[in-house]
C-alpha cells in the first residue's frame, strides 16, 4: 500500500484561484492583473472575490481605470488580499493595492469545459468583468513546500492548467496585453492559468 501523505499544519482556505496577468511586452510592466477566488472553506466563511488591477502602478487612478475588488463576502476578500494576494509575485509591493475599491458583486457565472476553454463572468451593478482562458494545456497536480509558496508560510497542494491565451474584458472593452510564458513545478505555463482544488495550509 502506498504511503499516505498528510500535510502538517492548519488548513486556512480551500477553493479555486484562477488568474490572468497581462503585459504588452515580455520585459514591460503588467498592464492588467486579475485574481479570482471561489472559496469553499475559510475562517471567514465561503465566498467569491475578483481582485482586478487596471492600473497596477497607481494608488489613485481615475474611475475608468480603477483598481477593484468585487466580492460577496468583504471580510473574506480583505483577508485574502492582505494575507495572500499582496504576497503573489506580480502583485507584491504594487501601489495599486493601497487604493483598492471594494464593491458588492451581484452575480458570478462560470462557463466552458476547462479542457479547451474556460471563463468567469462577474457582475457588480453596472460593471461586468469577464475573464477568459483558451488554448488550455494538460492539467497537472503539485504541492509547493512553504519556502517555495507565495507567502513563504504555506503548503499549497493545487491542480493547475496552463493556457496559451487569456483576456480580461471590462464592460465590453478588452484590456491591453497578453500573458507571457513562465514555469512552475517544472511545467511550462504562462502568467494566466486555472488553479483548481487549491488549498493553503499554514505550516
Amino acid at each position: 500500500m502506498a504511503e499516505t501523505l498528510v500535510f502538517p499544519g492548519t488548513v486556512e482556505w480551500s477553493g479555486e484561484n484562477p488568474g490572468i496577468s497581462l503585459k504588452e511586452a515580455p520585459d514591460g510592466p503588467f498592464t492588467t492583473l486579475a485574481s479570482f477566488f471561489r472559496v469553499v472553506l475559510s475562517p471567514h466563511g465561503r465566498g467569491h472575490a475578483l481582485v482586478l488591477m487596471q492600473s497596477p502602478q497607481e494608488a489613485s487612478p481615475p474611475e475608468g481605470r480603477a483598481n477593484l475588488c468585487l466580492t460577496d463576502n468583504e471580510q473574506l476578500a480583505r483577508w485574502l488580499v492582505a494575507e495572500y494576494v499582496s504576497h503573489f509575485g506580480a502583485w507584491r509591493g504594487l501601489p495599486g493595492l493601497q487604493g483598492l475599491t471594494y464593491r458588492r458583486l451581484d452575480e458570478v457565472t462560470s462557463s466552458g469545459d476547462a479542457i479547451t476553454s474556460y471563463a468567469e463572468t462577474v457582475r457588480a451593478g453596472d460593471l461586468t468583468v469577464r475573464l477568459e482562458w483558451s488554448g488550455l494545456g494538460r492539467p497537472f497536480c503539485f504541492a509547493l513546500a512553504p519556502a517555495q509558496s507565495a507567502t513563504g508560510l504555506h503548503h499549497m497542494p493545487s491542480l493547475f492548467v496552463g493556457c496559451d491565451a487569456a483576456t480580461v474584458t471590462v464592460n465590453g472593452t478588452r484590456r491591453p496585453g497578453a500573458p507571457i510564458p513562465r514555469e512552475i513545478a517544472g511545467q511550462r505555463i504562462s502568467t494566466a492559468m486555472l488553479a483548481f482544488s487549491e488549498t493553503w495550509i499554514r505550516a
